[in-house]
């Protein structure tokens, strides 16, 4: 057995409900139900859209014959089970995936082709790393005040203001957040151009927030 080299700060992280510390982990004796119930925390989480779902061989990844344990799973009730016109999707038991399942049994929406069979999602890069491969090294407290940038302000406004400070040659945190900081009280316009993305720097040194900028 391989052994693991640990979690980094660099990943991103699911979240996972207290209720399944509180009461599904001591309740679940199967392995292979664990490790469903696990995978369809993860897959669903970092899903995008209104209505997240599997079907039962997205789950072969983690479980070679997911059958048995997506039962356990779904008498348990960690899970939902739907089926309609010969398709059985899988929902997160939770009031997204509730309202999902109940509107898939109805025949109010159809699952289609569009979503991917059988592969992971693909990995995205969290605040943390775009930081370190356009600023440089965290500190501790500097990851602190990403996490809360993270929960402030969306992903594409926190990317685009590392480009401004990368095309500025101002690689600290003070002057991209000084940036966002900007955007979230005067609005955030659509993707600058770089000639745009360097005279809008300039505003952030030369003007009315200068002085949260290291020079």
């Amino acid at each position: 057995m391989a052994k693991f080299q640990g979690f980094t700060d660099k990943e991103s992280f699911t979240q996972i409900p207290d209720s399944f510390f509180r009461h599904l982990l001591a309740e679940i004796d199967d392995t292979d139900e664990l490790k469903v119930t696990l995978y369809a925390i993860w897959r669903i989480e970092n899903m995008e859209g209104r209505v997240r779902f599997l079907r039962a061989d997205d789950f072969a990844e983690c479980v070679p014959d997911p059958d048995v344990p997506l039962e356990k799973a779904v008498q348990r009730g960690s899970l939902l089970q739907a089926q309609k016109d010969g398709a059985t999707l899988y929902f997160l038991n939770s009031p997204r995936g509730r309202a999902a399942a109940e509107s898939f049994a109805k025949g109010q929406w159809s699952p289609g082709a569009a979503l991917p069979r059988g592969a992971p999602p693909p990995e995205r890069p969290n605040i943390f790393k775009l930081y370190e491969e356009n600023i440089g090294p965290l500190t501790p407290l500097l990851a602190d005040a990403l996490k809360d940038a993270e929960q402030t302000y969306p992903p594409d406004w926190v990317a685009e203001a590392l480009e401004i400070a990368v095309l500025k040659n101002k690689r600290n945190w003070k002057y991209v957040e000084a940036i966002l900081k900007r955007w979230k009280v005067e609005g955030h316009a659509k993707k600058q151009t770089r000639r745009d993305a360097q005279e809008d720097g300039r505003r952030y040194v030369e003007g009315e927030y200068a002085d949260f900028v290291e020079h």
